[in-house]
Order: C-alpha cells, then structure tokens, then sequence
C-alpha cells in the first residue's frame, strides 16, 4: 500500500530491573503469561495510545499497533503524547515511550490506514486485538474482517466514551464468544462535542484491563 511504513523495534530494556520487579508485583505465572502475549491495536489516539501504555506497563509481550496518522494540538488533551511529538507519526512517537518503560515489550508499529485488504495480516498472530478507532466504518469493517474468521482473535471495541457522564456509566459488555465493547454504548463526540481525557482513559483502562484479564484465564472466551 502506498505510504505504508513499518516500524519494527526491539524490546530494549532500560536497565534490567523492571521485569524483575514487574514479576515481584504480579507473580510468576502472570508475569509468564503476558510475556507470552501477542496484542493488536488499531488506531494510536485517545484509546489506542493509552490502552498501549497501560499493556506495555503490564508486561506484554508484544504489542501491534497501526495507525496513519500524525500528531497533532488537538491530540493532547486525550491522547499519550507530548508538544515534542508534534508533527511526528503517532506509531514512532508511542514505540519509542513504549520502549522508554522498559518492560521488555516487543513493538511493531505500521504507520498504515487499516483496510479490508490489509486488516487480517496486519493483526495475524494476535491472540487479542483492541479497536481504537474513531470512524464507524472502520469499526465495522475491523470486526467484520477479523471475527469472520474461525479461528481468529478476540476483538475488544469501544464505543461511547464523549462528554463527562458519571464514571459508571462506562462498562464492558460481552456481545459473542470473541467479541466485547467497552463503553457507555451512546455518547457520540458529534453530538457532545466533547472528548475528555478522564472518560477516554476510563474507556480505554477497560479495554486493557479486559486484554489482561482474557490473557491470565481469567475472562472466558
């Protein structure tokens, strides 16, 4: 595809404490489990960027993060990113703060707009994937390419996290056997006008703690 980039980076340690200390926190077998993990994350803005972080700093082992966009003044009220990041591609700047934690957490970043064409082989291997997007369409075209599959990941959407409704208002619900949405299920921005970085951090710590949960057995699927 043209303009696709594909940024592959390491899991560079900083020093090697933290996974010691990660395993110390967690416990062994948990610790094991995320290290085993293989992630998707479609899109890098307000969900994406910080359900990334949130993974990272758990211990998984590797995340897939697309996204084709660039940062921008509008992207900081929400969204894990910094004025130094500004005009940079989103997957850059989010692998090298992904890297920066130190956790041992293998990033592949593809600066590429997810398609029908491309979607299954931009996330084959994954044992999850977030949906993190902000167009209905590529919400649906996402669930539509990856649950056909027999055998394929289980999806985690948001939907519904705009304005400042109560914090409890913001759930995961489970729809299939491999398909959950994490939100208030009606807040459109469109409509608000709004996008608040408590309520998207909300949303998006559901979809990662879900990921989490899914990864150590402890959420059927």
């Amino acid at each position: 595809m043209a303009g696709e980039r594909d940024v592959e980076r390491g899991g560079a340690v900083v020093g090697d404490a933290l996974p010691d200390a990660l395993e110390r926190r967690i416990g062994h077998e948990a610790r094991e489990r995320l290290r085993a993990a293989r992630i998707g994350i479609a899109g890098a803005g307000g969900l994406g960027s910080n359900i990334a972080v949130m993974l990272a700093r758990s211990g998984v082992g590797e995340l897939v993060v697309a996204d084709f966009d660039v940062v921008d003044e509008g992207n900081l009220n929400r969204q894990h990113y910094f004025r130094e990041h500004l005009g940079r591609p989103k997957v850059e700047a989010l692998a090298e703060q992904l890297l920066a934690i130190g956790s041992g957490t293998r990033v592949r970043a593809l600066r590429t707009r997810v398609t029908p064409e491309n979607a299954r082989g931009i996330f084959e291997g994954c044992d999850i994937v977030c949906e993190a997007f902000d167009d209905p369409e590529a919400k649906a075209l996402l669930a539509e390419e990856l649950l056909t599959l027999p055998e394929g990941p289980v999806l985690v959407a948001g939907n519904g996290m705009a304005g400042a409704g109560p914090a409890s208002e913001i759930v995961t619900r489970r729809v299939s056997r491999r398909f959950y949405v994490c939100g208030d299920g009606a807040s459109d921005v469109g409509a608000t006008g709004a996008l608040l970085a408590p309520r998207v951090a909300l949303c998006a710590a559901q979809q990662a703690l879900l990921a989490v949960r899914i990864v150590l057995g402890l959420e059927g699927c």
